[in-house]
C-alpha cells in the first residue's frame, strides 16, 4: 500500500477454541483409558467383537477434534484505510482470498430479531456484492464488531 492509503483501522478475527493441545492429549488419554476398560470387560465376557467397536469410538473422537483444530486456523482480517475496506481471508483448506471495497460505498448490515433477541449474520454490502464476515463469532461478538466497523467507516477524514 502507498502512503496515501495508510491503514487507519484493523481487526483480526479468529475462531475461539477453549481446548488447548495439552487438554486434547489429556482428553484423548481418558477416552482411550475408558474404552480399554470397557473393551476389556466385554472381551472377558466373551463378546470380543465389541473391543474393535470401542477402538472405532477413539478414532471418531480423534477425527472430530482434528477437524475442529483445522477450523481453528481460520483467519479474517478487516482493514479500513482512507479510501477502501480490505477483507483478507485465510484458511488451511483454501487459498488466501482478498476482497476490496470502496470505503464510501460499504454498508454494514447485522441481521437482528429484536423481538426474540436473536443476532444473525454480519454482512458487508457494496452495491450488489454481499460478503458475510465473522460467521464463526458468537452473536454478541458480531454485534460488537458491527458497531466497531460502523464507527470506523464513519470517520470522515483521516
Amino acid at each position: 500500500m502507498d502512503d496515501r492509503n495508510s491503514k487507519v483501522w484493523e481487526a483480526t478475527l479468529t475462531p475461539h477454541r477453549s481446548l488447548s493441545r495439552e487438554g486434547f492429549y489429556v482428553l484423548m488419554g481418558l477416552v482411550i483409558a475408558v474404552n480399554l476398560v470397557v473393551a476389556g470387560m466385554f472381551v472377558a465376557l466373551g463378546a470380543w467383537p465389541i473391543g474393535g467397536f470401542a477402538g472405532l469410538d477413539v478414532l471418531l473422537v480423534w477425527w472430530a477434534f482434528r477437524v475442529n483444530f483445522a477450523d481453528a486456523r481460520k483467519l479474517e482480517r478487516i482493514s479500513i484505510t482512507e479510501h477502501e475496506l480490505v477483507l483478507d481471508r485465510m484458511s488451511e483448506k483454501r487459498p488466501p482470498e482478498q476482497k476490496r471495497f470502496v470505503r464510501r460505498w460499504v454498508r454494514v448490515e447485522l441481521e437482528e430479531d429484536r423481538e426474540r433477541e436473536l443476532i444473525g449474520s454480519l454482512v458487508l454490502v457494496s452495491g450488489r456484492t454481499r460478503v458475510a464476515v465473522g460467521e464463526f463469532l458468537a452473536p454478541e461478538e458480531r454485534r460488537t464488531l458491527a458497531q466497531a466497523l460502523r464507527s470506523a467507516l464513519a470517520i470522515p477524514r483521516i
